[in-house]
């Protein structure tokens, strides 16, 4: 998800993709520990080795700090100002609570992507950090231990008194020191996991009830770590130019970030909004949605199951695996699928230069569905793709029944993870249908 989200961002801003220095990710359910989960993330959107990747994570209020970080660290005096000056900061989360459980009900999924950095003529900046509150106070709310993936929560009407008072006083102590009043305010939103807390609090901010946001936990749900920035993404697509946005975060404490519009605003789109989004999701039946999440074992397939990921041959293959990169003969122009030193045309050997295929779209020439494929969601539909462009390759199809598929149908590439074995799990790229 937080390859997606960056991926969309770079769509609409492609300059800045030489200019990115850090690359940070945040989340509270990591695939990995002691590996650093940002190096997947900077190998699929093709950065620079010299882009230091690092991750944020541990608690559901590190991607309000992971951004509170990065705001207040570009263009500090003291760094050096012949080093790339761009933060790219992903935020992404997974909520798992047990069957039938609030948190299953209210809980989702969901990623953000951020550019944070001074303006340039090439990239201007949308939305002007103008200051924020935070408060810190230690507290039993919600608390998940090492290794479980249910987290656990106080009786709720102890962590509500502590909250509204903690949100109160950071949004107060940011609007004085601003010198902002409430009504000056455009739009506000007010997000964490204790749902009566943020209802409550919205209630008392002194803004008018259109000026609140929609906190997306009906269409969405409450995505942990992510959500926060879910929800500043949402409101920075539709604010006009001099809008202040405030974000308010309850976690462990109060953070509340401001935020003024430029005049730059008015004339950006995003590749996908969230609300668009959010809209176009695909009913999934209850029973599915269980296995995907390993609450309930099914009887697999009677197929071997996939080999575990060969960590050297992932390595050798790094471009075409995360960033599904080609090669294509320079002599005459043919597109190799994965990439290949030897040309199928002509025969030339190591003329070759890397032609990137993520961010192309292709047509199915043929597909196939197979039943008996070991596969978590069977059956597997396989379609040849001819890319724009040139080259051709077999992919997996995602996110579609097989009554949707026909030779001719339009698909774009998706970063996913294809299966997990012995710990490692196995990153490359699928086909979507284009929808759009």
């Amino acid at each position: 998800m937080a390859v997606e989200a960056m991926r969309n961002l770079l769509r609409v801003a492609s300059p800045a993709v030489g200019s990115i220095g850090s690359l940070w990710f945040a989340t509270s359910t990591p695939s990995y520990l002691d590996k650093t989960n940002a190096a997947a993330i900077h190998a699929a959107l093709g950065l620079n080795r010299s882009c230091n990747a690092v991750d944020f994570g541990g608690s559901l209020r590190s991607g309000t700090g992971a951004l509170l970080a990065a705001l207040r660290s570009v263009g500090s005096p003291g760094g050096d100002s012949s080093e790339p000056s761009l933060i790219a900061l992903a935020m992404a989360d997974l909520r798992d609570g047990l069957p039938t459980s609030p948190d299953e009900s209210s809980g989702g999924d969901s990623a953000a992507g951020f550019l944070i950095g001074d303006d340039s003529p090439a990239l201007p900046v949308l939305a002007e950090f103008i200051g924020s509150a935070s408060l810190t106070e230690e507290f039993l709310d919600r608390w998940r231990l090492a290794g479980e993936r249910r987290s656990r929560v106080w009786e709720e009407r102890f962590g509500e008194t502590r909250y509204l008072e903690l949100g109160k006083q950071a949004w107060e102590s940011g609007l004085d020191a601003l010198s902002l009043s409430a009504g000056q305010v455009s739009k506000v939103a007010v997000t964490g996991m204790h749902a009566r807390a943020c209802n409550g609090l919205a209630r008392k901010l002194g803004v008018e009830p259109e000026s609140i946001a929609d906190d997306l936990s009906s269409s969405v749900g409450l995505s942990g770590t992510s959500h926060p920035g879910l929800l500043l993404a949402s409101m920075l697509e539709v604010a006009s130019p001099g809008d202040v946005v405030a974000l308010v975060h309850l976690a462990d404490g109060a953070d509340v970030l401001f935020f003024r519009m430029t005049d730059a605003c008015g004339s950006w789109s995003p590749a996908r909004s969230v609300k668009s989004q959010a809209e176009s999701g695909s009913p999934l039946s209850y029973g599915k949605f269980l296995s995907w999440r390993n609450m309930v074992n099914l009887e697999p397939p009677r197929r071997p199951e996939p080999a575990r990921a060969s960590s050297s041959a992932a390595w050798r293959s790094n471009d075409w695996k995360y960033g599904f990169t080609g090669s294509q003969d320079i002599a005459t122009g043919t597109v190799h699928l994965p990439p290949a030193r030897v040309s199928m045309v002509g025969g030339a050997f190591d003329q070759m230069e890397p032609v990137e295929r993520s961010d192309s779209q292709g047509s199915i020439a043929t597909f196939t569905i197979d039943r008996m494929a070991y596969s978590p969601s069977p059956p597997t539909i396989f379609a040849v793709v001819d890319f724009d462009g040139g080259g051709r390759f077999p992919v997996e199809l995602t996110d579609c029944s097989p009554d949707q598929v026909a030779i001719g149908s339009r698909v774009e590439m998706t970063f996913r993870r294809l299966y997990s074995a012995d710990g490692i799990h196995n990153y490359f790229w699928k086909g979507r249908l284009v929808t759009a």
